[in-house]
């Protein structure tokens, strides 16, 4: 197991410690000031909910919005500063909906209860969570090993090096700048999964691209620091998998309808997989429902035409309705994919988009999608200028990145699909 594992695994189950100890010590209070029967559930001062059960439900409900609060994302570099604000904000959530769904059950005349329960409840939360988690950052700072940071120049500098996740690398190529030589050099440290800098020029300082680290104090311009707040990007991942796991669970006839008919209407299994490049410019296997002849590509890789042979009949019609990229919904949850995001090439393409666009690499930040303003502007890509066409949209996407724009981007993809455009 990783460090970044075990460090989200301590502060996952002190929240589940912290929680549990929260939940008994409200109950507790109610007990002491309304003389109420902590054991019994005929009393008005205990929720209707029977006292087994909330001692489950509520941790689980404590680490959901812990989660979507971003708060086990970047568990090596937490600022203590932001700890207390994420921790004081998922208290008052979690303090309103508990209050909301268990206490306000409570059958009383005197509405002075439930303001007094709700600020207990509250401080309660606040307190005994944030000194728990203080208590582990505290001595991860002691204990855990530090973070390193690796600078290099040139190309030679990569093979020497060996950093931890966690780590950072910074890219120093001033005074004179090769932007061949910096990509090129991103491409080779991405997969190392680490953190990536660079030194700025001048018009990064004077555009507000370069930012000031907490590492060092110098100004740089940070390549994987996404745009997107914490709490947005694990709201994309929630929604991702809920997503993904309600499509697959729904949509199962019409899985197994399309499988059929690839099936019978040509030799060959229903479903295809492909290597493809994704996250941190790691490859996956992508999962298709199978479009064309069986053996289409046992050579060098072709795109497809709309005029392409060996689609089959079949095949062209998914296409259509882009209902052969369901199976997709399987990378979504294994984490190969995101539902809105650029859409994953194969390396042999990449490799001549490179030659025309080298900062193709700057895509590996985020994980590719199902969709994203690349296809929806583009469509299916024939030539590699519509495959840098598609890359340069992609890359404003990414710079705008938010739950917002993905859920407009899903409208339009919807519209799409219905005007029978996918192809």
């Amino acid at each position: 197991m990783s460090q970044r594992r075990k460090l989200q695994l301590a502060y996952i189950c002190t929240d589940i410690f912290s929680s549990e100890v929260v939940w008994l010590c409200f109950l507790l209070f109610r007990w002491l000031v309304y003389e109420g029967k902590v054991f019994s559930v005929d009393t008005v001062l205990i929720p209707a909910f029977d006292f087994y059960p909330p001692l489950v439900l509520y941790p689980i409900g404590c680490l959901i919005i812990y989660y979507l609060s971003g708060y086990y994302l970047r568990v090596q570099r937490k600022r203590l500063t932001q700890e207390v604000i994420t921790t004081f904000v998922s208290s008052v959530l979690i303090a309103l909906i508990a209050f909301f769904i268990i206490v306000i059950d409570d059958q009383v005349e005197d509405y002075h209860r439930y303001v007094v329960s709700l600020a207990v409840l509250w401080g309660l939360q606040f307190i005994i969570s944030y000194v728990l988690r203080l208590c582990v950052t505290l001595l991860i700072r002691r204990h855990a090993t530090p973070m390193a940071t690796y600078t290099i120049h040139d190309d030679k500098d990569i093979d020497t090096l060996h950093p931890n996740k966690g780590d950072m690398i910074i890219i120093d190529l001033l005074p004179a700048r090769d932007e061949e030589t910096l990509y090129r050099i991103i491409r080779k440290v991405y997969p190392m999964d680490v953190e990536i800098a660079v030194v700025p020029k001048l018009y990064d300082m004077l555009t507000g691209a370069a930012k000031i680290q907490e590492i060092s104090g110098n100004p740089l311009v940070m390549i994987t620091r996404h745009k997107i707040s914490d709490s947005e990007l694990c709201i994309k991942r929630a929604f991702d998998v809920i997503a993904a796991a309600a499509t697959l669970i729904i949509l199962s006839p019409l899985y197994a309808l399309l499988a059929a008919l690839v099936y019978a209407s040509s030799k060959g299994p229903a479903f295809y997989t492909q290597e493809r490049i994704g996250l941190h410019g790691k490859p996956f296997n992508i999962y298709k429902f199978r479009t064309m002849v069986q053996h289409a590509e046992d050579e060098v890789p072709q795109l497809s035409t709309d005029d392409d042979p060996r689609i089959t009949a079949v095949g062209r019609w998914m296409r259509k309705y882009r209902l052969d990229e369901l199976p997709q919904m399987v990378n979504i949850l294994r984490g190969d994919m995101s539902i809105v995001g650029p859409r994953p090439e194969r390396a042999f393409f990449i490799r001549q988009i490179i030659e025309q666009a080298p900062y193709y690499c700057l895509l590996y930040k985020i994980r590719p999608g199902l969709t994203s303003w690349g296809p929806i502007r583009v469509g299916y890509t024939d030539t590699i200028e519509k495959m840098i066409n598609r890359l340069n949209y992609d890359i404003v996407y990414m710079e705008n990145m938010s739950v917002r724009l993905d859920i407009k981007i899903l409208f339009y993809t919807i519209g799409v699909i219905l005007d029978g455009k996918g192809k």
